[in-house]
């Protein structure tokens, strides 16, 4: 006979520590949130780990009362890949309390943290020893690393460091049967057959649950310059990063466009913040370049920006002449989030396309969104250096809450479609979680669904990691 919710919270108190269940609505009720606070849940309780050989404990508890486990970090993530969506048959497995930095080696130049541990954490605490984790997220005071690496996060410093995946030098992952695999090495070389640790990065805790991670670290760069440039067009922009990518080399860190409403948003936002420019410009960058050692960067970047200007490239620009002016600039860009969040709910997407092709499709998309719903207001935004633009679509204000799902919807679709044409991709850096497996799915070719499914059969045959995230993976499938 099937166990009640309030029948499986017994047993999961019995048969683990007491301080490590938490059962109460009102405990639990934050771990069933989503980020932007869109979607509530529910969950039979939230398991807190303070281990890995608790979450191996919990995690065979679970397989043997039947309920699945979805993983949590630090629960920033965008796609519901951390909220339940069969809140009678699921638990919530929080990492939050395995924050532990176990080993900083800068010689090796490298550390060992567990799962649970802020990403601002991770730097600061890297940053004492003189060594510097890339990593960079507008959520990073609150993420944790964990969750970072079980979604492949990518971040602001993408194009000169890569995705998360590119900084992993080693996992240890709880596996669905609560079997540890200890592949914490610290090697930058390793060709022993195939890279499991690579299984387990962008998953989505679907596969296991990672507990802890080895990453690599550079020196920390002791020379930073940031300046917001005025450009008139977007494709101006995307010949400006051509040339800075010549030009700063692998020096530039950051290359980020906005368009003119984001400085509107980030004032509504942040409404004491101060506007670096008099006047509107059609587009905007944001630009980063840093450096250690011998290289003169504030020179570097004063050449680059007067070549630029004189050819016209460059219509207007301030450099930040302090940590807290260049702490500014980037405001504007963390509050333009904000804004569009405080003008209600809206589509957001994270698309990627060609480099090449990232004008063309924003003019495509957008044209597309004013020809299906005129009234919507349209904002595009990302990272240059990787191709990444989020197309956020916002409905009009005063709307019905069933009126503005409507419009996201069709936005959508009618963006989607734009995508497909281009051959992007529906998710550069967010993942796909819940709220984008039906779109995914969609776009599966039989030999790529085949690949996942037979992955996850041979390693969760029963389907209890994260079940309904990604893939509607039935078990025994």
């Amino acid at each position: 006979m099937r166990k009640t919710p309030d029948e499986l919270r017994a047993l999961l108190v019995s048969a683990l520590a007491d301080d490590i269940v938490l059962t109460r609505a009102e405990d639990i009720q934050r771990f069933c949130t989503d980020w932007h606070g869109d979607v509530t849940s529910g969950a039979v309780a939230v398991l807190r780990p303070r281990s890995t050989a608790d979450v191996s404990a919990a995690v065979r508890v679970c397989r043997e009362f039947g309920l699945s486990i979805i993983p949590q970090g630090g629960n920033t993530g965008l796609v519901l890949g951390g909220i339940p969506d069969q809140p009678d048959d699921q638990v919530i497995l929080s990492l939050g309390r395995m924050t532990a930095i176990r080993n900083i080696d800068a010689d090796d130049f490298s550390a060992t943290v567990e799962a649970g541990c802020v990403l601002a954490e991770v730097k600061d605490r890297v940053a004492e020893k003189g060594m510097f984790f890339p990593l960079a997220l507008g959520a990073q005071g609150s993420c944790r690393i964990g969750g970072n690496v079980a979604t492949n996060a990518g971040g602001i410093n993408v194009l000169r460091y890569g995705m998360t995946r590119e900084l992993v030098l080693g996992l240890e992952v709880v596996l669905p049967d609560g079997t540890v695999f200890d592949g914490l090495s610290t090697l930058r070389k390793d060709n022993r057959g195939i890279d499991l640790k690579q299984i387990f990065i962008g998953s989505e805790g679907t596969l296991g649950i990672i507990t802890a991670v080895s990453v690599k670290l550079m020196p920390l760069p002791d020379q930073i310059e940031t300046a917001l440039l005025g450009v008139n067009s977007l494709s101006d922009v995307i010949t400006l990063y051509r040339r800075a990518r010549r030009e700063c080399c692998d020096l530039m860190s950051a290359f980020e466009f906005m368009p003119p409403i984001a400085l509107t948003l980030a004032k509504e936002a942040l409404p004491d913040l101060p506007m670096p420019m008099e006047s509107s410009y059609p587009a905007y960058v944001l630009m980063e370049i840093s450096g250690s050692g011998l290289v003169d960067i504030a020179d570097l970047l004063q050449r680059f920006l007067t070549g630029v200007m004189e050819d016209g490239l460059v219509v207007d620009g301030v450099i930040a002449a302090s940590q807290t002016q260049a702490r500014n600039l980037w405001l504007i860009r963390e509050g333009m989030n904000e804004g569009q969040a405080r003008r209600g709910p809206h589509m957001r997407t994270d698309i990627s396309v060609p480099l090449s092709r990232l004008a063309d499709f924003v003019r495509d998309a957008e044209q597309a969104v004013r020809e299906a719903l005129p009234q919507c207001l349209s904002v595009s935004y990302g990272h240059v250096g990787d191709g990444n633009v989020h197309l956020n679509v916002l409905p009009p204000s005063g709307l019905s809450r069933e009126d503005s799902s409507a419009m996201i919807y069709r936005a959508k679709t009618v963006v989607n479609e734009v995508v497909e044409l281009y051959k992007g991709s529906i998710s550069a850096e967010h993942g796909i979680g819940r709220l984008k497996r039906e779109d995914f799915e969609k776009g599966l070719t039989p030999a790529h669904r085949a690949l996942l499914t037979g992955l996850k059969q041979a390693i969760d045959p029963f389907g209890l990691m994260n079940p309904g995230c990604q893939l509607n993976f039935t078990a025994g499938s």
